[in-house]
């Protein structure tokens, strides 16, 4: 790889005026600037930021650096992904990723990124979680987008999960529904317990008895997700005998829906005449593929992208958990 001294070397100059070239071209004049830059240009010359940064040098685009753990392994969380780096190029800065596939062991991957020496991190997970943080991280300009930590007060961006699945309850309990399946994600995950608690409250809130809402919770199983979601088709089979003992069902999210379709469909139900359903997440590319198209709320990945990116970008200070809006998507399953 071409260095800064092999361009001044090809261009007949000194390493201060290819500096210049590339930092401050107005300070050179026409002739200069395009003998410096047709030698780059010929080498291929790329400058070295980490090696600025480690220097003090603040001349060039700065960064973020992102830790995501796991975050790019499904197709709706990759836009926080995209998001970041969207909302970075937009302001002029970079961004890089370093992949995390195994929190339990996370200091190769967190070194490589602070080598970089970045100007902000930002640290995402695929689904909302608590996470446990490296005292390291601690001391950089840290925001985390989509998880939350005990670790110490960070600036946090998640989903209105409980806002969320409560005014979509709203719309389900307005269109007239008296007798709600739920199947929630786990008990063991932060999304599975805040859904189930609002769907209760907006059931509360509109005069319902609560025994009328019938409620399970999926198993967490990362090494069988089959396993996991056919307790979907176990808890279907116990409520649908001639017909459905429910008018509605909810779901914890879209892949549950996804199932929820295929079993119903197959045993000749009618969806939303015989019973309606509800999802959650709008699993991208997927809520107008399901026939007919799933009722579903929205996982504001992108604005949680956007909001953390920025939130490093204009040099916000505030350390606190900021909760972005999941709305409710209309469709013809409901």
């Amino acid at each position: 790889m071409a260095s800064l001294k092999d361009v001044a070397k090809l261009a007949s100059v000194s390493l201060m005026t290819v500096s210049r070239a590339i930092n401050n071209p107005e300070k050179l004049n026409k002739e200069t600037y395009t003998r410096v830059k047709q030698a780059i240009e010929q080498l291929n010359y790329v400058p070295d930021l980490s090696a600025r940064k480690i220097r003090g040098d603040s001349s060039g685009p700065r960064a973020i650096g992102v830790l995501a753990l796991e975050t790019a392994m499904t197709p709706f969380s990759v836009e926080l992904l995209q998001a970041i780096e969207k909302t970075a190029q937009h302001h002029g800065w970079n961004t890089f990723i370093v992949n995390l596939f195994d929190d339990k062991d996370p200091d190769h991957a967190i070194n490589t990124l602070l080598s970089y020496r970045p100007n902000g991190i930002i640290y995402t997970t695929m689904g909302l979680r608590k996470v446990d943080l490296p005292e390291k991280l601690l001391e950089k300009n840290l925001v985390l987008a989509n998880c939350i930590s005990d670790s110490e007060q960070l600036a946090c961006y998640i989903p209105d999960d409980y806002l969320g699945q409560y005014q979509a309850m709203q719309q389900v309990i307005k269109k007239g529904y008296q007798k709600p399946l739920c199947i929630f994600l786990s008990e063991k995950t932060l999304a599975g317990n805040t859904r189930r608690k609002a769907a209760e409250r907006a059931w509360l809130d509109a005069g319902n008895n609560l025994k009328d809402m019938v409620s399970y919770h999926t198993q967490t199983n990362q090494q069988n997700i089959t396993q996991e979601y056919m307790l979907t088709i176990d808890i279907l089979k116990k409520h649908c005998h001639k017909k459905p003992d429910f008018d509605v069902l909810i779901c914890g999210n879209d892949r549950i829906a996804f199932l929820a379709y295929q079993y119903l469909l197959g045993q000749g139900f009618h969806i939303p005449k015989d019973v309606a359903v509800l999802g959650y997440d709008n699993m991208v590319g997927t809520g107008e593929l399901f026939y007919p198209p799933l009722s579903t709320i929205q996982l504001p990945h992108y604005e949680i992208g956007e909001q953390a990116a920025l939130h490093i970008i204009t040099g916000k200070t505030n350390k606190e958990t900021t909760y972005i809006a999941s709305p409710y998507l209309p469709r013809e399953s409901l």
